[in-house]
Parts: C-alpha cells; sequence; structure tokens
C-alpha cells in the first residue's frame, strides 16, 4: 500500500460500499482479448494495442470501444465463454475477499466497462447483487447477430465511472473503488477513496494518481485500507478468512 499525497488527509474506513473494476482488477484479463482470438495476430495485435492505450488515457475510449466492437461482433456464445474465462482467471483471493466483506455487511459491487453479459456471469460466481452490476450491454438482431451495445450507458465513454458511481445509493457510502486503468482513476474525485490496482496490470498514471496503489497480486490487499482494524479483527476470528489479514 502506498500513499502518494502524505499532506492530503485520506478517506478513512468504515466504508459502506466496495465497487470494483472487472479486467485486471477481479479477473487477470481482458475480456476483449478473449473475444479477439478468432481474428488474425496481427488484428488481435492491433486491438490490444488500442486497448492499452485507452486504459492508459492515451486514447478516447468511446473510439476504442466501437472499433474493437465492430471488429469483434461477438455472438451470445462468447460473451458466455468470455464469463467463464473471467472465473477461471479470477485474481488470487477475490471469492474470500468479496466473502468477507459481504459477511462485514458490506455492499460489493462491479463498475466496468466491460460486457454486461460477461460480468453478469463473474458476479454471479462471486454472489454480487445484478443490482450492484454495472457495465455495458451488447444488443443481438432478432436473428441473434451482433447488433450494437447499449449507448445509453456512459460506461463506453470516458468519465462515464463517475456517472455510475455518483449515482450508488445512499446506503453505499462511503464508498471505496479499486481499479487498475486511467478510466478507473477518472473517478477519483467522486468516491471516498480510490484504490490504484497493480497487482494484474501497472499503469504510471493510477500508480502516480491514486490514493492508494496496491502492487500485490491478491484482492485481499485491499483490506489493509478499506478496514478498521476493529472490522480487521473480527475476519481474524473466522476460520474462513482469518488467512485473509496476514498478508495485507
Amino acid at each position: 500500500m502506498r500513499r502518494d499525497f502524505p499532506d492530503t488527509p485520506l478517506a478513512m474506513p468504515p466504508f459502506a460500499g466496495f465497487y470494483f473494476d472487472c479486467d485486471s482488477t477481479l479477473s487477470a484479463i481482458e475480456g476483449v482479448d478473449e473475444l479477439t482470438r478468432k481474428l488474425s495476430e496481427d488484428e488481435r495485435a492491433e486491438l490490444r494495442a488500442l486497448t492499452n492505450q485507452a486504459m492508459e488515457g492515451e486514447l478516447p475510449l468511446a473510439r476504442v470501444y466501437e472499433e474493437r466492437l465492430d471488429v469483434v461482433a461477438p455472438s451470445a456464445e462468447e460473451l458466455a465463454a468470455v464469463g467463464r474465462f473471467y472465473i477461471e482467471n479470477l485474481v488470487p483471493d477475490t471469492v474470500a475477499t468479496v466473502r468477507a466483506l459481504q459477511f462485514l455487511g458490506k455492499q460489493v459491487g462491479i463498475v466496468s466497462g466491460g460486457l454486461l453479459q460477461p460480468v453478469r456471469v463473474l458476479a454471479a460466481h462471486l454472489g454480487i447483487p445484478e443490482t450492484n452490476v454495472h457495465a455495458v450491454a451488447v444488443v443481438f438482431d432478432s436473428d441473434g447477430r451482433y447488433a450494437g451495445f447499449d449507448r445509453t450507458s456512459p460506461l463506453w465513454r470516458n468519465h462515464g465511472k463517475i456517472r455510475v458511481l455518483e449515482a450508488l445509493p445512499p446506503d453505499h457510502r462511503p464508498v471505496l473503488f479499486t481499479g487498475d486503468g486511467v478510466t478507473d482513476l477518472e473517478a477519483k474525485d467522486v468516491v471516498d477513496l480510490f484504490v490504484g490496482f497493480g497487482g494484474v496490470e501497472r499503469r504510471s498514471r493510477v500508480e502516480a494518481e491514486a490514493d492508494v496503489f496496491l502492487t500485490t497480486n491478491s484482492l485481499a490487499a485491499v483490506l489493509g485500507p478499506g478496514l478498521t482494524e476493529a472490522e480487521r479483527e473480527t475476519l481474524r476470528s473466522q476460520p474462513e478468512f482469518a488467512d485473509l489479514i496476514p498478508g495485507v
């Protein structure tokens, strides 16, 4: 854990809500990379580069979003497969960390610029209610073919996560938000604590500007800045969760 601005007081726990990005935060993959497996290696490399540029803040997310989906045109079956890949590639301790937070009575949710269908598959596996899951739905035509995505969602554009997190219910606040990319960092000023997660991808701007930056490849690391000592002690007293705390 690292604090970047020692003269600026950080919001302190307890937090009522814990929200997470999906790709490279809850799961170690980028879902769009899985969707590009049917493409040529040159096409895949080009789309990976676009994704990285968007996550580093070098390109507008909206431009990248449309271009990637127009090329990939995913089917419902492919989206379901990405959901399974998310689960197969969970960041260590993700399941236990979500359960521990829910045991403490926290609201746990996902705010992702990824695609809603596979993100919901992951959320269901983690026991996160659909009402707390925010991502971009893919649209299909009457024949089941790709027909675009939900353009009313703010999450396919830069600053979209700001709008979603601003609109969280009052009982989800104070809220801690964890993510790896610049589109997550954009929401720093509308959450009570922004935790940059570098356990999968270490992005220089996020590391420099996050309230707290984590390099451990375990989601349990968020329990350090996220919980009070009393809450951590409660988890230590539970055999199911005790092992999460020493590694924080």
